[in-house]
């Protein structure tokens, strides 16, 4: 067949990885798999050039492989800029396990994956994320000790989602300091999509402050326990991307920023907690710039619970980490000023800085 005239499908049967559109120069792919416990994984090294791949393990379940390979990929080159863009002298990966965190994980399935990790021999740190807890990286340390996000009684950092919230949080009092002209919340109308363990903990501090809060779930049951707490709104509506709000976010799964929804979205401020919520992030980026929607960059205000986690390896403590983190707002004020005066989108201002960083140690490793 003439390469001229492959099409894209064609092109990924050819090529199931590296053909992948997602691939992004990855520097290891790792399929895992075990009969005995039904272990399903795959887990992604983007880049290491700032040292070992760190990056959480997500359970869900995919609709198929290239569901969770496309995932991986996405989730461990988000980490490398996610790293890079605060700062912290660590790599990017991923690892997603295939299958219904509720009903198909067990403790020997965790062992199993932790052992898969292990043989890796320090490229890959694992940590929690969405499927996941902090009792299943506990297991996970008893087989290896590259993971993070252990339980503090083990000498590890605990539960990072308070302080993704707290990170995600910030961002957004950046972001409507620069839209809104104040980085007060008290009285803004937030719609944030998704109330697991990061959501639930971002409706607390909105709440606190003032905002006027709707959340949206696909568990009922979670939205009216929570809705119930803090006293938000339920959304009720046909279509959440219209919803008349001030600001959007996102806290669930990715891509929610997609052709069919990025003409809709009426906030003006989008500033979440999910991975990867553009579809694709040259042109719904630029749609958003186009229509004076503010960005906030998910790999950039949703860092905390990197932070976190890397406290275990850097060996610092809780107030560092909490400073570290309340840094995540100047520096998300320096990504617009940088996107101005660049006339850049600014998801692209913060991947450009974080590539710069990448590029020097890359340089200086070669030395």
């Amino acid at each position: 067949m003439n390469a001229a005239f492959t099409t894209g499908k064609e092109l990924q049967k050819m090529d199931p990885v590296f053909g992948q559109l997602s691939f992004n120069d990855h520097e290891q792919i790792v399929f895992c798999n075990d009969k005995d416990t039904g272990l399903k994984a795959i887990i992604g090294i983007h880049n290491s050039d700032m040292g070992p791949a760190l990056g959480g393990t997500r359970m869900f379940n995919y609709a198929n492989e290239w569901e969770a390979l496309n995932d991986v990929l996405r989730l461990s080159r988000g980490m490398t800029y996610k790293a890079a863009i605060t700062g912290l002298n660590i790599g990017g990966g991923k690892a997603v396990i295939i299958g219904d965190a509720k009903t198909q994980k067990t403790p020997e399935l965790m062992r199993k994956f932790g052992a898969f990790v292990h043989s890796l021999s320090g490229r890959y740190i694992t940590a929690e994320d969405v499927g996941m807890e902090t009792a299943d990286m506990d297991i996970v340390r008893d087989v290896t000790p590259y993971v993070t996000g252990i339980s503090e009684s083990r000498g590890g950092s605990g539960n990072p989602s308070p302080v993704t919230a707290y990170g995600v949080y910030l961002g957004m009092k950046a972001a409507a300091k620069q839209q809104f002209g104040s980085n007060a919340l008290s009285g803004k109308k937030v719609l944030v999509q998704g109330i697991g363990h990061v959501g639930e903990t971002l409706v607390d501090y909105l709440t606190k402050e003032g905002a006027i809060v709707t959340i949206a779930d696909i568990n009922e049951e979670k939205l009216y326990e929570v809705g119930s707490k803090y006293g938000a709104a339920i959304f009720t509506g046909d279509d959440l991307y219209s919803a008349e709000v001030d600001i959007y976010a996102p806290c669930a799964m990715g891509a929610t920023i997609n052709d069919a929804t990025v003409h809709k979205i009426k906030a003006k401020v989008i500033a979440g907690a999910a991975n990867n919520q553009l579809a694709n992030e040259d042109i719904h980026g630029a749609i958003l710039q186009e229509r004076g929607i503010l960005y906030a960059p998910d790999f950039l205000i949703n860092a905390g619970g990197i932070i976190n986690v890397y406290a275990e390896l850097a060996h610092y403590d809780k107030a560092e980490i909490m400073r570290k983190t309340e840094n995540i707002y100047n520096t998300t004020l320096e990504i617009f000023a940088f996107a101005i005066a660049n006339g850049i989108t600014t998801h692209h201002a913060a991947l450009t800085i974080a590539q710069k960083r990448i590029a020097q140690r890359k340089i200086e490793n070669k030395k």
